[in-house]
C-alpha cells in the first residue's frame, strides 16, 4: 500500500495531482454510511455516497429501504499527498481502489453526472410505477399477490391492477403505498 509521505519522484506509485481529485474507496460491508459521515467530519475531503430510496414488500406493508447505489463503494475528493493515510484509516473505510501501483482518480464530470440524477441528500427515489408494470401487494388479505397495473387513477394516488382471483381475472382499486414493483431491492 502506497504511503502519503512517498518522495516526488516515485513515479507511477502516485497519481500526477496538482490538486484533490475524486478517489473511489470501499467500506467496510454495509458501512457506506458510516464511512461517509465520519470522512465527512475531516477537513478538507469531500464525501459523495449515492443511495437509491425503493420500496420493499413486508407481510405489514411496504417499508421504505434506503441502500448504497454502489454497494460497499463510495467516492471521497481529498488530497492524495496529504490526506491518503487520514481517509485510508478512517473508521467504516475498507481501502481506497487501487491496481497495483496505480491509484486511478474519477472525473469530476462523472461526479457531476451522478449528483445530476439524484434528488436531494444524493437520494434516488424509485417509484416510478406505469400501466403493464407487474406488481406485488404488500400487507392485508392478497399480501404477496403478483398483480399487473392496468390504469394509474390521477389525483388518488390510487391504481387499478388487474388480479386472478378465484379463477377469474378481476380488476381492483389499490393504494400507491400497498404496491411494490417487482424485480427491486436484494
Amino acid at each position: 500500500m502506497a504511503k502519503s509521505d512517498r518522495s516526488q519522484g516515485a513515479g507511477e506509485d502516485e497519481p500526477c495531482l496538482a490538486a484533490p481529485a475524486w478517489f473511489c474507496l470501499r467500506s467496510q460491508p454495509r458501512h457506506e454510511e458510516i464511512a461517509a459521515r465520519q470522512l465527512a467530519q475531516l477537513e478538507d475531503i469531500q464525501v459523495f455516497n449515492p443511495r437509491i430510496k425503493f420500496a420493499r414488500p413486508t407481510r405489514h406493508g411496504v417499508i421504505w429501504m434506503v441502500e448504497s447505489l454502489f454497494p460497499n463503494y463510495l467516492f471521497a475528493r481529498f488530497d492524495w499527498k496529504t490526506s491518503l493515510n487520514r481517509v485510508h484509516y478512517s473508521p467504516g473505510v475498507g481501502g481506497i481502489v487501487h491496481f497495483g501501483n496505480k491509484w486511478p482518480t474519477v472525473p469530476d464530470s462523472v461526479i457531476e453526472d451522478l449528483r445530476a440524477g439524484l434528488g436531494p441528500d444524493e437520494v434516488h427515489v424509485i417509484k416510478d410505477i406505469a400501466p403493464g408494470d407487474t406488481v406485488r401487494i404488500a400487507g392485508g388479505t392478497f399480501d404477496n399477490l403478483k398483480v399487473i397495473v392496468t390504469q394509474l387513477v390521477p389525483g388518488k394516488d390510487r391504481v387499478l391492477v388487474l388480479m386472478d382471483f378465484l379463477g377469474r381475472q378481476t380488476t381492483v382499486e389499490v393504494g400507491l403505498n400497498s404496491i411494490v414493483k417487482c424485480g427491486l431491492g436484494r
